[in-house]
Order: structure tokens, then C-alpha cells, then sequence
């Protein structure tokens, strides 16, 4: 007999387990509890009635009721009946651990950890682990399946996990499709819990009480992404798993780990950012030397192809010129900008590339375009050429030209990739976006170009689950609707409150590459200044919004996304020149989700903080106080502010820039125009 199956039975009878008999009666139910640090959340494991269930309550009240554990497989019984306690064990943990870049420098990891293990009472007597983590912040549980005689190679079907809502919250959300299209570039929608369908994650929730409650996923490796899905008039809602083609959700062999599902709780909205819970669960950098990993401030030729006046493909109106990169890293260098992205520089674009991406070559570019005279060009600027990979989800194609494009990159100095996966499934094949097949291909990305030296930023992506922690050199991702749409996008662009869902569903994921800075607000699709009317998709935000977004929407490559002639002359341009891009200190200010954000950052390593402020279709002004500020010193602000009658309809570009010295007893008043912000920089007095 094997040795593990000895071991199991062995501490089965320890805890005093009894085969099954017929005059037997059913096992007390068993209840073993873990609190967090503070004492706040309390988690539990119950074992009744054969079945395993979790729990979770804050200051008494319940917020998780029991909720079912456990999956089905392929060709095999469910996993999750019949189930007796096979052991348990409690741990506790405090250490902090500092990030290479980030909303913050340094992170606690302050935790208690409870384990149970179960096994089937069947002939199979299967057996896995659930180990249950609880944060000040929140709590995660995993399961775990060691190796065993009776499971050994699998195919999950489903994940039996559900989130059972003591609460009808009020939930902000955007719909999935476990299939196909699987879009996350989707407007949020609200509704009570039990009006949910099919959504993604982050699932953000506001009870009845207030209290914050957002169900995610940590440390997304071989698995596949997870949805979380309503029942008809039920606050029950229950996982599901994206597909390979053939309907398997996971493929694997035991010893085997899942993603740890988050819930992260707290009490207003303003606490749950910034958000390090996912980054907590995640394990610790496995790029030793991580000095080469740096932030950014970028421009690129790509607002162009949005709004007509640049094309991809090759032509009259190619974007990926060597004379026209060369004029974009002129800016760069000229400006403090750290990166100029080119896309449509490679073979590939001059067909339907949707349905021929499997000729896309990543290292033969457009006879117009010398990739490594402009990449000696940037070198010799300072500026570091991003270079862009898109694949339209020809996968195949991608990974085997993988370490031959990445040798090449860092042959030339290249050191940051944009990758790109436009498309609804995989070509060939038709695994779905969010697949244990996709989820396997983008690490793939991440490890290889971290063996190069590259940074990755990566579009139409698997969601962010914080394995940059794991993985530094995977800086950002969009995994949203971002400023593209208010180019061309249905609907007539995103509108003003769009920005201030963001910050609290998407966001707290992780970083997001939105693009923002867009200057000339009104531009026509032909490039043109014909001013467009409000109800075209343009960007729906004032001049003062679109700085104030480098501040609220964190990414450690934020992007100048506007044509470069349209700063020319531009006061305001002198914010996108001074905002830093990583950060010592995140703290909210002010927020309600729909409405408004106000956010402070302090920057990495000085004495310098940054405020954004945005607002939705309504003006607001709102006092914040400073205090976080050191007492008795003194520092001057430059507010750039919404101007006299400014709105995001018919006056987007009205701009003011003043100054003024605070203090960390200054109450600054932020008022913001319909659709509009304020972005204010704070340094100390020279």
C-alpha cells in the first residue's frame, strides 16, 4: 500500500474515525474557526453532514453564510460527499516584505492560517486540504490536492465553491461569458446580489450596512480564471471556470494548488484601496536582481490609429516610420518621458490580422521602419523603445518565435514589450480568453521575458491576480475599457462616471495601462479639429480629469496617449512632465463609488505628493484635509483645476494653474466641473 494512503488512514484513526455502518449515526458536525490579527473577521471550516463549508462573519455580523466546497470531474465522482475530518492544523504569521515598484514601498503580511483536511469516506477515500488565511483586510482559501492513489491525473469540470451573501449587497459589476466573447472591456452596471448573472472579477459589493466586500482570485498560475455567478432571486453565488474547447475547465495531476479566492472587507469604500491582499497571497519574487525593473512615463504612436490619423498596416498613412518613431522618442527625451511605444512596426498588419495573425512576424519589420537604427536611436535619447507584440490570439505562432524575438529585443537595447490578444478564443483551437491554456501562455510570456531582461505590458490580458509580486517585470495590463473607446467605441465613448467605478472594481486587481492625457478632447475620427458633438464617442472628461487620471488610475507606465503636436503649447503638459509613476504611500481622501475619487499618493523616495480628484457628470467640491502631511513643514502646492465654466459637454479644455502653500493643517478645497478633476502636485517650499 502506498506510503501517503498509510499516513492518511493512520491520522484518520488518530482523530478517532470509524468506517461507515449502517446502525451508525451521522457525525457531530465539527467547527474550527481562525480570526484575523485585529480579532475583526472570524473564518470558518464546517464539516456537517458529510459536506465541508466555509464562513465568514465581521464584528459578529455575518457576511459569508455556509457556502459549499469541493468539484467535479471529468470521468470521475464529484469531490465534496461523504466527507470525515482527517486533520487540522493552525499557524500565524507577521513579516513585511517591500515591493520593487508599486502603490506602496512595503507591505505586511500580518496573517493566521487555519488547515483542514478531509477524505472520503466512499472506496476511493480521495483527500484534500482547504487552507484558510485570514487578514485584517480580508481572507483567502485554497485548495489543496496531495498526491493520492485514487487521484492522480484529472479534469475539473466545475468548482463546487460558493459565496453564500448574508447580505442582498448592492453590486458593481460587468458580465462574463464563460465561452465566448469573454470581454472585460465592458461598462459597470449595479444591482442587488440576487439580480447578478455571469460576471467577472473583481466583484465589488456595499451591504446594507456598509460594509465593503470584494470577491477576486490570488495567484491565477495553472488554472483557469474564475466568474462568479447569481442564482435567480438567491444571494448564493458560485464559482465557475473558463473553458478549454473541449469544456474542461482544468487539467492537472495531483500534487496540485488552486488560486487562493479572495474576499476582501472593509469599512467604507475610501479603505479598500490600496489594495495588497492579492499581493499577500501571491509567493515571494523569483527574479533575484530586481534593479532592473523600472517605472515609466511614456509616449507612442498609437492614438493615431484610433482616431484615423496613423494606420497599422503598411501605406501613405503607416504609423511605424523611422522617421516617425524618431520624432516620438525626440518628445520623449525632450519631455522627461522614459518610453516611446511603436506599434504596427512588424510584418503581419496588412491583412485581416484577426483571422491571418499567424504571420505576424515579431522580429522582420516594414521596409519603412528600422527597428534597430531607432532602437540605437532611443539608446543614445535615453528613451526606452517599447516595442509591440500583438498576436490576435494566434498563440502557437507567438510562443515559438518567443526566445528568438526576446534575444533579439535585448540584443538592441529593447527592454519593454506591449503584447496584445485581440480576439475572442484562441487561433487555432478556441480556448477561451480567461483558459487554463491562455492562463499557461501569458506566464510563459512573463518567464521568458523576464530570462531576457524585458518588462511586459500586456493588453486584452488574463486578469491581474498579483503575480507581480511573483513576476516584477509583469508591470501593467489593461483588462478594462480604457480611453480607446472614447476614440471609437459604441455607445459614444465612456461616460464621465465611468473612471470612478474603475478605481473601485478594476483597480483593485491591480495596475492598469488606461492610457490617459488626452488634450485635444473634441478631435473628429478623421483627424481633424472639427469638434465633435457630446454624444460621439469621444473622451466625455475635462482637461483637468485627464491629468487627474495619472494620479487616480495607478500604473507604473503611464502613457502621454495624445499625439504629440497636441501638447504643443500646453500649460498642462507641465503636470504630465512632473507626476511621478511609483509610489511609498497611497491614501484615499475621498470616494463613493459612481461619483467621485480623491486619492494621495506620495512619491517613491521624496518629499513630493500628488492629489487627483474626479467627478462623475455632477460638479462637486469637496474639502480634504492634509494632514498626512509632516507637521511643521511647509510646502507649496500647483493645482491644475477645472476653469470658469467648465464642463465635459461643450467647454472641456477651460484650465486653470495656481499655487498655493499648505501646511499639513490646510483644509484644500477641490472643486471639479461636470465630467471634470483636479490634479495638484505638493512639494516642499524652496
Amino acid at each position: 500500500m502506498n506510503h501517503r494512503r498509510i499516513a492518511a488512514i493512520a491520522a484518520l484513526f488518530v482523530i478517532g474515525w470509524a468506517p461507515p455502518s449502517r446502525a451508525q449515526s451521522p457525525a457531530p458536525a465539527r467547527t474550527f474557526t481562525v480570526a484575523s490579527p485585529d480579532g475583526r473577521i472570524v473564518a470558518a471550516l464546517t464539516l456537517a453532514d458529510g459536506r465541508l463549508r466555509w464562513s465568514a462573519t465581521r464584528d459578529g455580523v455575518a457576511v459569508i453564510t455556509p457556502s459549499r466546497l469541493g468539484f467535479t470531474f471529468r470521468g470521475a465522482p464529484p469531490l465534496g460527499d461523504s466527507l470525515e475530518l482527517a486533520d487540522s492544523s493552525h499557524a500565524e504569521s507577521d513579516e513585511t516584505f517591500s515591493l520593487p515598484l508599486g502603490e506602496v514601498a512595503r507591505v505586511r503580511d500580518q496573517h493566521r492560517e487555519l488547515r483542514v483536511r478531509v477524505a472520503e469516506r466512499s472506496a476511493l477515500q480521495r483527500t484534500f486540504w482547504v487552507a484558510l488565511r485570514v487578514f485584517d483586510d480580508g481572507l483567502g482559501f485554497r485548495y489543496e490536492l496531495p498526491a493520492q492513489l485514487n487521484l492522480t491525473s484529472f479534469e475539473i469540470v466545475e468548482e463546487l465553491t460558493e459565496f453564500a451573501m448574508a447580505d442582498d449587497a448592492k453590486a458593481w459589476w460587468i458580465p462574463a461569458n464563460i465561452r465566448v466573447p469573454d470581454r472585460q472591456e465592458m461598462l459597470y452596471s449595479t444591482s442587488p446580489v440576487s439580480k447578478l448573472d455571469t460576471v467577472h472579477t473583481p466583484l465589488t459589493m456595499q451591504t446594507s450596512t456598509g460594509t465593503m466586500v470584494v470577491i477576486h482570485e490570488a495567484d491565477l498560475e495553472d488554472y483557469a480564471g474564475m466568474y462568479v455567478v447569481g442564482r435567480s432571486e438567491s444571494r448564493t453565488l458560485r464559482i465557475t471556470l473558463a473553458r478549454w474547447a473541449d469544456g474542461t475547465a482544468v487539467k492537472g495531476r495531483t500534487p496540485f494548488v488552486t488560486p487562493w479566492r479572495t474576499v476582501q472587507l472593509a469599512d467604507s469604500p475610501e479603505r479598500l484601496v490600496p489594495s495588497v491582499l492579492g499581493l499577500k497571497l501571491n509567493p515571494p519574487s523569483r527574479i533575484a536582481d530586481t534593479r532592473w525593473i523600472h517605472p515609466m512615463k511614456y509616449d507612442g504612436i498609437w492614438w493615431g490609429m484610433h482616431v484615423n490619423t496613423m494606420t497599422w498596416a503598411s501605406g501613405a498613412k503607416h504609423g511605424a516610420t523611422t522617421a516617425n518613431a524618431k520624432r516620438y522618442i525626440d518628445f520623449a527625451a525632450a519631455n522627461g518621458l522614459g518610453g516611446t511605444l511603436v506599434e504596427g512596426w512588424n510584418l503581419g498588419w496588412d491583412t485581416d490580422w484577426m483571422k491571418t495573425g499567424g504571420s505576424f512576424s515579431f522580429t522582420k519589420a516594414y521596409p519603412d521602419y528600422d527597428l534597430s537604427g531607432v532602437a540605437a536611436y532611443a539608446r543614445a535619447k535615453h528613451v526606452s523603445l517599447i516595442v509591440h507584440n500583438e498576436t490576435g490570439t494566434f498563440v502557437e505562432n507567438y510562443e515559438r518565435q518567443l526566445d528568438s524575438a526576446f534575444a533579439l529585443y535585448r540584443s538592441l537595447g529593447v527592454t519593454a514589450i506591449k503584447t496584445g490578444y485581440v480576439n475572442d478564443t484562441t487561433n487555432p483551437g478556441g480556448n477561451a480568453h480567461q483558459s487554463q491554456y491562455m492562463v499557461r501562455h501569458q506566464r510563459k510570456v512573463i518567464e521568458t521575458a523576464a530570462k531576457y531582461g524585458i518588462t511586459v505590458d500586456a493588453h486584452e490580458p488574463i486578469k491581474d491576480t498579483g503575480e507581480r509580486r511573483t513576476w516584477p517585470n509583469m508591470l501593467t495590463r489593461e483588462g478594462a475599457r480604457g480611453q480607446e473607446y472614447n476614440a471609437w467605441g459604441g455607445e459614444g465613448g465612456n461616460p464621465p462616471e465611468h473612471e470612478t467605478m474603475l478605481f473601485f472594481t478594476r483597480m483593485l486587481a491591480g495596475p492598469m495601462d488606461f492610457t490617459p492625457g488626452i488634450f485635444n478632447l473634441t478631435i473628429s475620427r478623421s483627424g481633424t479639429n472639427v469638434p465633435r458633438r457630446p454624444e460621439e464617442a469621444r473622451p466625455r472628461s475635462t482637461l483637468a480629469k485627464q491629468l487627474a487620471l495619472y494620479v487616480v488610475l495607478y500604473s507604473p507606465m503611464q502613457m502621454a496617449a495624445d499625439l504629440i503636436e497636441n501638447y504643443e503649447g500646453q500649460p498642462g503638459f507641465q503636470f504630465i512632465r512632473d507626476v511621478a509613476v511609483d509610489w511609498d504611500t497611497t491614501r484615499v481622501l475621498h470616494g463613493r463609488i459612481g461619483d467621485d475619487v480623491i486619492v494621495a499618493r506620495k512619491t517613491k523616495g521624496k518629499d513630493e505628493w500628488f492629489i487627483g480628484g474626479i467627478t462623475d457628470e455632477a460638479a462637486r467640491t469637496i474639502d480634504v484635509a492634509l494632514d498626512f502631511l509632516p507637521k511643521g513643514r511647509r510646502y507649496e502646492a500647483e493645482i491644475y483645476a477645472d476653469g470658469a465654466g467648465a464642463n465635459w459637454r461643450d467647454n472641456p479644455l477651460a484650465l486653470t494653474i495656481t499655487k498655493q502653500r499648505v501646511s499639513s493643517a490646510t483644509q484644500l478645497r477641490i472643486a471639479m466641473a461636470p465630467g471634470g478633476g483636479q490634479a495638484i502636485r505638493i512639494h516642499p517650499v524652496r
